[in-house]
């Protein structure tokens, strides 16, 4: 059995598609758990009430935690330590081993510009800070040998079906609305992102492989050096429109959040807008021979999902 933690995101439902080509038996979890193969197992289940978690975990061969809980620091702080700890204790009484998906919070702000595996763990927000409190832990059970396990990192992602992702919200959804695009931070810096269906093949071939265990891993993430503003150009040649962009700068950040609470979450995050922001994941590339979806045919797939 290979169960999913949080089988209904952006993460979830194509690792849950991609895990068919290794295994029938698939156990998706989540609130409202929905079939993405004939042969899933539903285990309807409220994360925020650990006492299931044990029972969601049990006979599980391999564990996967793509669970996205809500864009708040304060929810975060209340919640994922709690969280890991009842799965890493799940797994190790049930011993199975454990894929942690995972972004690039704890990262070094002099990091950023070129990210891998070997980036200084140096957060410089909260949400970071609670990302390395999740690294950590992982790491110090694999390295006491209690628990086998790895972790999967993506850049900031992008592709169908991902109604959270800065680019479908601020710059598809506004383009097809026939509105202009909003931009984050400075649009002529590099920023790579990462498309969805090629972190969740990462994700379950990692998981499927035996020797991939007790590392961190990058999942394949375009080596195109496209700017914030090139991306939209990207979105506004494949809608047929003028790429119109609306900088969105810190200080009106501030402003908005008076009013949006989820604005609130974002100045801290913004040094990773304002400096090139480049994601390598050549060692997984090197291992497997299995690049990344080149940015025009992952944003043609994204619009084509949107319009359907």
């Amino acid at each position: 059995m290979q169960t999913i933690l949080g089988s209904g995101g952006a993460i979830g439902i194509p690792l849950a598609k991609e895990l068919k080509n290794y295994t029938n038996k698939i156990r998706l979890v989540s609130r409202n758990p929905k079939k993405v193969n004939d042969t899933d197992e539903l285990f309807p289940c409220d994360v925020n009430d650990f006492s299931q978690i044990n029972k969601a975990i049990e006979g599980s061969e391999i564990v996967y935690v793509t669970i996205g809980f809500e864009y708040n620091t304060k929810v975060w702080q209340k919640v994922w330590m709690p969280f890991l700890q009842t799965v890493i204790d799940a797994c190790k009484k049930h011993n199975a081993k454990l894929v942690f998906f995972d972004n690039v919070y704890m990262y070094a702000k002099s990091s950023i510009p070129f990210m891998t595996e070997n980036a200084e763990i140096l957060p410089t927000s909260k949400k970071g800070e609670i990302r390395k409190q999740l690294q950590d832990m992982i790491i110090s059970e694999i390295e006491k040998k209690n628990l086998t396990a790895l972790i999967a990192r993506a850049a900031d992602f992008y592709g169908p079906d991902n109604k959270n992702s800065g680019l479908e919200q601020m710059v598809a959804q506004r383009f097809l609305q026939g509105k202009g695009a909003q931009a984050l931070g400075n649009i002529d810096k590099i920023h790579t992102y990462t498309y969805t269906p090629d972190a969740a093949k990462a994700t379950a071939i990692l998981g499927n492989t035996p020797d991939a265990y007790n590392q961190v891993w990058h999942v394949p993430t375009t080596k195109e050096k496209l700017t914030a503003k090139q991306w939209i150009e990207l979105f506004a040649k494949e809608i047929k429109i003028e790429p119109k962009i609306q900088a969105v700068p810190t200080w009106l950040i501030h402003i908005l959040g008076i009013f949006i609470p989820i604005m609130k979450e974002f100045p801290e995050m913004m040094y990773q807008y304002e400096q090139d922001y480049i994601f390598d994941s050549t060692k997984f590339e090197k291992r497997f021979g299995i690049f990344a979806t080149s940015p025009s045919n992952g944003v043609k797939t994204m619009i084509d999902s949107l319009r359907k």
